[in-house]
């Protein structure tokens, strides 16, 4: 295997919940109020619907709000990976990845483990450079059983809820998260920082109309067939582990530069010189890394 690559869970298509749409000569995001299921090709128009997302379109009137999903692993942290994390708005170059206690990021002799003291705190990562960044993989259908969906957020509310709901469900299941049927679910609130307006994030909950107990007997079920087919989903857990412990960042830098795009805007484009380039946030970093070493104590990731 090659070191230095992290392997991901195979992908074969995105679940989002906006888009990314050109204005005055900009390419911005704008958030929507419904799932839009794409494969992974984009053109000049935007990402082409894969045909699960026509299909669930139809079935519920025009606005995908639901979409029943599987996960791959039972464990809850291979599932939905989530961390601090910072990227050069420029390159694209994922530079920083942490969990608010330790970060890894490179620097300019290489990649290095330092304090991670949570974007709020950390004087490289203000100003939206560093946000908490979650992947989760699912299934949908049983076309092919190790392929994946990925939804991507920097949404606090979808980070905690996908968490909690996981780690639930693992517990709930008796270690049988992988073999639950269940489903990806649109959730709208209003908080004092929004102003009253509706803001939307995703939540995962038991397939629609199942009970617990009926769910909880499906998983059973379906532990039981696979273990008599000779399925081995510790092995599968473990070979996923050791896959994304290979690579520093699980982005790489042709995904990465879509990610920045749709989840970090620069927004402080407008406020430059004419004519003046912003210095990368590779050049900051090295700058402050050429400090004595008492002034990165602050520094962390995203």
């Amino acid at each position: 295997m090659i070191k230095g690559l992290s392997i991901t869970p195979p992908v074969v298509g995105r679940i989002s919940i906006g888009r990314v749409v050109e204005r005055n000569g900009k390419r911005l995001p704008e958030k929507d109020d419904q799932f839009t299921i794409t494969s992974q090709i984009q053109t000049k128009e935007g990402w082409i619907p894969h045909p699960y997302d026509e299909g669930f379109r139809k079935a519920q009137g025009g606005k995908i709000r639901s979409i029943p999903v599987t996960v791959l692993f039972d464990d809850p942290a291979l599932n939905f990976r989530a961390a601090y994390t910072m990227f050069d708005r420029q390159s694209g170059r994922p530079m920083c990845a942490g969990n608010g206690e330790t970060c890894r990021r490179i620097c300019s002799d290489g990649i290095k483990q330092l304090q991670c003291p949570t974007p709020i705190n950390c004087e490289m990562g203000q100003g939206g450079l560093c946000k908490p960044f979650g992947r989760l993989n699912v299934v949908i259908g049983d076309e092919d059983p190790t392929a994946t969906f990925v939804y991507r957020t920097t949404g606090y509310n979808s980070i905690r809820t996908l968490t909690a709901r996981l780690r639930q469900f693992q517990a709930l299941s008796g270690d049988k998260l992988s073999c639950l049927p269940l489903e990806l679910r649109l959730r709208g609130k209003s908080t004092t920082m929004s102003r009253g307006t509706p803001i939307y994030y995703v939540d995962l909950t038991l397939r629609t109309g199942m009970t617990m107990a009926e769910a909880l007997q499906a998983a059973g079920e379906t532990h039981a067939k696979r273990e008599d087919a000779g399925f081995d989903q510790a092995a599968l857990d473990d070979a996923a582990r050791t896959g994304l412990a290979n690579g520093e960042f699980e982005e790489t830098e042709d995904e990465a530069s879509t990610v920045v795009e749709e989840f970090y805007p620069d927004d402080e484009g407008n406020n430059e010189s004419e004519g003046k380039l912003k210095p990368s946030l590779a050049d900051k970093l090295g700058s402050k890394l050429s400090r004595p070493s008492n002034a990165i104590s602050h520094e962390v990731t995203p």
